[in-house]
């Protein structure tokens, strides 16, 4: 049984499999967390450029004048 529990410890395949699905976590994990952040950048460029746009626009005189 301890030959067993030495030759566990002792083998290092599949190692590159469990780094490489920790290194996968990580940036799920970092892309999740940053999610939040871009989505109100965004949000707040798009709005800025919406008011922005919105107040180019000039209502007509029904009088005709200048």
């Amino acid at each position: 049984m301890k030959s067993l529990l030495v030759h566990f410890i002792a083998d290092e395949n599949g190692q590159d499999l469990i780094e490489y699905a920790l290194l996968c976590t990580v940036i799920g994990l970092a892309g999740a967390a940053a999610f939040d952040l871009i989505m109100n950048a965004i949000g707040n460029t798009y709005g800025t450029w919406d008011n922005s746009v919105n107040n180019l626009w000039n209502t007509p005189d029904p009088a005709g004048g200048s």
